[in-house]
């Protein structure tokens, strides 16, 4: 039997030793700003039940979920009837009882609710696992990538809005990103426009076709606005309002004059407003106007989040949203828990991974783990090492013994390969005296120091 040709399935990556250095340097600094906010982790399973994930993310959203096939003979309960259709869709209650995961947002209610006895309310918590979406795979999307969210239940309070704004720029910039943008909308706001076009009931048709502004252009929308039920005159109202100008505070007071017959509308205005003030409370109102930006396009394309939507978006490289997020009144209200309120944002650790590298913003210092590798010239210097290795990592050192007593070019090149940038030579001269000797890979310079000075070395 031939071999089977390794392959990586599409929209998948591997990562390298130093490419994981590089993710938990984006993880890890991202923790640090959450837990300053008071945020604490958890983690959910990789796959739910079919049931909790679909209806969460509308049509659109619901073709992406992949479905995981039921174990042992999935098809002995479809009818020959069933399977002659041919029609997957009417096949998968039949067939698929499992999903695995599109976002974190739906797993965490479903984790409030069922933890609702054991949580102090408000709930705060950040949550960095990967996800999966049936997307077509192009560069900036994956099939498999890793969501790093952070979200709080049971607190209406614009506060937590704020704070996310302040998240947001104090994470990225943490990160080394200096050009971005915060984009903030509010569904009241749509609501308020669907309404004084006199289709309130399209509200869900008309923010998924404009949410896709950046992507199909105006023509692109208005198209596909007229497929869902819009009429041109509905079109021409709308496009002033797509076009909007001006600073945040000139589009907010523009929005006022269109919207003034929309109580939702005005509603979704002050919520922004209320959000801005206490941004400027926090901090000096240059964060608003370097980093934040009114964006009445933006949708996000979900139908859970029912007040303040955020994305956010690099300006330094060609690259989609890096993060988005929202407030969900109802969300746990599909798992029987009413009445409780939440509201989270997500960076997309995967494409902030290519910014970084793209802008070259990777400290030199996670390049490598290794510090030092001693030599193995022979089983009586192993014996010695041995000790002596336990006592540097106990020392808190990253250091590695070569296995075998391989030939010194050859260990040598392993350092290289590793970017180790310290060997340990100990031959019988070292073992008698003591003494060590510690070459630096990257100058070539040798110094002979015992023990003791060793550990001090790398201290």
């Amino acid at each position: 039997m031939a071999a089977i040709k390794p392959s990586l399935a599409k929209g998948t990556r591997d990562f390298s030793p130093a490419q994981m250095e590089k993710r938990n340097y984006i993880f890890n600094t991202l923790k640090t700003v959450f837990k300053k906010f008071g945020y604490n982790e958890i983690q959910t399973p990789s796959f739910e039940n079919l049931s909790t994930l679909t209806g969460k993310y509308g049509d659109e959203g619901d073709k992406l979920i992949f479905k995981i096939l039921n174990s042992g003979d999935y098809l002995s309960k479809v009818s020959d009837e069933q399977l002659s259709a041919r029609n997957s869709n009417k096949l998968i209650p039949y067939i698929s009882e499992k999903a695995l995961r599109y976002d974190l947002t739906v797993p965490f209610a479903r984790y409030v609710v069922m933890h609702q006895n054991d949580i102090a309310l408000p709930f705060k918590r950040f949550q960095i696992q990967p996800v999966w979406r049936a997307d077509r795979p192009q560069r900036g999307r994956y099939r498999e990538f890793y969501q790093c969210d952070v979200d709080v239940v049971g607190s209406e309070s614009l506060l937590n809005e704020a704070e996310f704004i302040l998240i947001y720029q104090q994470a990225l910039q943490a990160l080394g990103l200096k050009d971005f943008t915060i984009k903030i909308n509010n569904r009241k706001i749509l609501t308020g426009i669907a309404e004084i076009i006199g289709k309130p009931e399209l509200i869900v048709d008309m923010t998924v076709a404009i949410d896709k502004l950046d992507k199909i252009g105006l023509d692109g929308v208005n198209k596909e606005l007229l497929e869902r039920g819009f009429t041109t005159m509905d079109l021409d109202i709308l496009k002033p309002i797509i076009e909007l100008k001006g600073n945040n505070e000139e589009k907010l007071q523009q929005l006022k004059t269109v919207l003034a017959n929309s109580e939702n509308g005005l509603k979704g205005i002050q919520e922004i407003e209320e959000v801005f003030g206490y941004v400027k409370t926090f901090a000096s109102e240059n964060v608003l106007d370097e980093f934040v930006e009114v964006d009445i396009t933006l949708a996000r394309g979900l139908n859970y989040y029912t007040g303040c939507i955020f994305e956010v978006k690099t300006n330094e490289v060609a690259m989609g949203s890096i993060g988005g997020g929202g407030r969900y009144d109802d969300l746990t209200g599909m798992f029987g828990l009413k009445g409780l309120t939440g509201v989270g944002v997500s960076f997309g650790a995967d494409r902030i991974y290519d910014v970084l590298e793209e802008l070259n913003l990777y400290p030199a210092s996670n390049s490598t783990s290794t510090k030092v590798l001693i030599i193995n010239f022979d089983k009586s210097i192993e014996g010695y090492s041995l000790p002596l290795l336990a006592e540097l990592r106990n020392a808190g050192i990253a250091a590695e013994l070569y296995p075998t007593a391989a030939k010194l070019k050859k260990q040598m090149s392993y350092a290289d390969a590793k970017q180790i940038p310290f060997v340990l030579l100990v031959g019988d001269e070292e073992k008698e005296t003591g003494l060590l000797s510690l070459k630096n890979m990257d100058s070539g310079e040798q110094i002979k120091v015992d023990r003791q000075q060793l550990i001090q070395y790398f201290s």
